[in-house]
């Protein structure tokens, strides 16, 4: 039987006026596409059911595949877990509202389009144009309204987010929680941060100060650049030699008298000594020797400053004497800008001013002479933003104009001055008595002595002023301070007699290796010339 049914299917295939069973050619249904319209070959593509009948039923315009119903099921879901069992996360889209979306998208813009798209009216036809446009915002509004109750859209919706997944990521399996994500979930701290420095708070030595003069309108201490440090205890000055630790007398006063300012020159072993008298005293400290004793003021002499052979001395009687060390007539002017004791001195680090502050509230900034010696007679700047006395004066080293003030318990204030426009740039405030002020030689930095109620010692970032770290261990107010010749360390004298050393401006270690290692890799101008 098998031979008589291949037989009748090979018969039945030659048969060429009869429906053939597969796919329509491809010209046929080109023809086809373009002699319909395209909404009922859209739908066909839903329906069909391929043949070579013409019995209303439109084929497709493309290779029949897989089934279309598979196709729209398959469309309408999508997978929320990937078939193999991994843990990526593929979100659906099932619970989108698209023509709700659609609807908010284009409603704005609707509105805008029409309103671009009207007519400019004109003189003939504007009673016509006036109806057309109230019937055409009647319907307008009637059909936005009609959208709004088949789309349910209401005040909520309208303000709320277009397009959006509401099923959340499902949450790990406990297996792949990781144990360190408290650790690096935390915030780090500002001294460990990327580009801070290591600031160590506590003093690296201590040295026992007795009978220190518990006195903010003093300066009993200073460093020299041969390491050696002044420092006057009672009635007596001692010097303490930082290298090696040596200690030595250098004057022992009378009964009565004592050293109320010390002051190194810039380079040799010359000390200047203001004292209850009213006299300056020049000690040659390398010989322990007591050169000569200038006079002029009526009181104690509480502030010095030097300016290569010039020395200014500042006095309770509110005067300021230039002293030329060279002359036998050492004076060379007085200068008479304040009404009360003279309590800061500072030369500028170009040495073209002098700033001056005293218990009048007042900080004087004095040009320098026209002969190079001295200054002017008159202040170049009367600044009178600080309410208390002025004793903390620093001039920044990188930028010559600028000077830092402190005030003292009523003001509290650290103020920086423009001297060449007398201009205040900056004003914070420490909350503590200012006591005194140093701006560090190796970072952009400063650091400022405090009194009551921490007694600290705080270090800032210039000019943002962000404070760096607090240095604490005085157990009372901490009245002066000096820096080391290297700019690394800083010595502060408290009024709990202690002086403490702080190694709070260490250079980085790392950067001056590279200095160093750019320094030596320099070649000579003439070296790379001759060949």
């Amino acid at each position: 039987m098998s031979q008589f049914n291949f037989v009748t299917d090979l018969q039945n295939a030659l048969i060429m006026d009869g429906d053939t069973r597969g796919p329509a050619p491809r010209w046929k249904k080109k023809l086809e596409a373009s002699m319909n319209g395209s909404a009922n070959t859209t739908r066909s593509v839903l329906s069909v059911s391929y043949n070579t009948s013409f019995s209303g039923v439109q084929p497709s315009t493309k290779t029949p595949g897989k089934s279309a119903e598979a196709k729209a099921k398959k469309s309408m879901t999508t997978p929320t877990k990937t078939p193999g069992g991994g843990d990526r996360f593929i979100p659906s889209r099932a619970a989108t509202n698209f023509e709700l979306a659609h609807y908010l998208v284009n409603k704005e813009t609707n509105d805008k389009s029409d309103e671009e798209n009207e007519q400019q009216p004109t003189t003939s036809n504007i009673n016509n144009i006036n109806n057309t446009n109230v019937q055409a915002s009647t319907r307008k509004g009637e059909r936005q309204n009609l959208i709004a109750e088949v789309a349910q859209v209401g005040d909520s919706v309208k303000n709320g987010r277009i397009l959006c997944y509401q099923n959340k990521a499902p949450a790990a399996p406990e297996s792949h929680t990781n144990p360190l994500k408290v650790v690096y979930s935390l915030k780090t701290p500002i001294s460990t941060k990327s580009g801070s420095r290591f600031i160590s708070t506590t003093s690296e030595r201590i040295l026992d100060a007795p009978d220190f003069i518990n006195d903010y309108y003093l300066n009993l201490m200073d460093w020299s650049a041969d390491n050696i440090v002044a420092v006057a205890l009672g009635k007596c000055v001692y010097l303490w030699n930082a290298a090696n630790g040596n200690i030595e007398q250098l004057i022992e006063y009378e009964e009565g008298d004592y050293a109320c300012s010390l002051s190194w020159i810039q380079e040799g072993h010359i000390l200047a000594i203001g004292n209850s008298t009213g006299v300056v005293e020049l000690w040659d400290c390398s010989k322990v020797k007591r050169l000569r004793v200038m006079d002029g003021h009526s009181l104690r002499v509480g502030s010095l400053a030097w300016n290569s052979y010039l020395v200014s001395s500042g006095s309770r009687d509110g005067t300021i004497i230039h002293h030329d060390v060279r002359s036998r007539e050492h004076k060379v002017s007085s200068l008479h800008g304040h009404t009360l004791e003279v309590c800061g001195l500072k030369w500028s680090t170009d040495f073209k001013y002098l700033a001056s502050g005293g218990n009048d509230n007042l900080v004087n900034v004095w040009s320098l002479g026209s002969g190079g010696v001295g200054t002017e007679l008159e202040p170049l700047h009367k600044l009178t933003k600080h309410q208390a006395a002025v004793r903390a004066l620093a001039w920044c080293p990188w930028q010559a104009h600028t000077l830092a003030s402190g005030g003292g318990t009523a003001d509290r204030c650290i103020k920086f001055w423009n001297v060449n426009t007398g201009s205040l740039i900056k004003s914070v405030d420490s909350n503590s008595q200012v006591c005194s002020l140093l701006f560090s030689r190796h970072y952009k930095e400063l650091i400022s002595a405090h009194g009551f109620v921490n007694n600290q010692l705080t270090i800032w970032k210039y000019p943002s002023m962000v404070k760096q770290a607090d240095l604490t261990g005085h157990t009372s107010r901490v009245l002066q301070m000096a820096m080391s010749p290297n700019g690394e360390t800083v010595i502060s004298a408290g009024a709990d007699e202690t002086l403490r050393l702080w190694n709070c401006f260490e250079p980085d270690p790392l950067a001056t290796k590279k200095a160093a290692t750019v320094n030596s890799n320099a070649k000579s101008v003439f070296r790379q010339s001759i060949r």
